[in-house]
């Protein structure tokens, strides 16, 4: 499996899109699970490590440290 990497602050693309339209997301924390906000809505979901990487597509871009 590809070692996909990511820190807060990163912008990430998932596989579906979210209801309001937009398959953007930020990570806003980052541990066993996985915190994103949609960047369209500010709408926050909480995904287990393993779904997250599961349902992401891919990493647009690359932010923090």
């Amino acid at each position: 499996m590809e070692n996909k990497s990511y820190t807060l602050g990163t912008i990430v693309e998932m596989k579906k899109a979210h209801p309001c339209g937009t398959n953007k997301w930020e990570v806003v924390r980052v541990g066993a699970d996985i915190k994103i906000k949609c960047l369209n809505c500010n709408h926050t979901v909480m995904l287990p490590r393993v779904d997250f990487n599961r349902k992401l597509k891919k990493v647009l871009e690359e932010k923090g440290a």
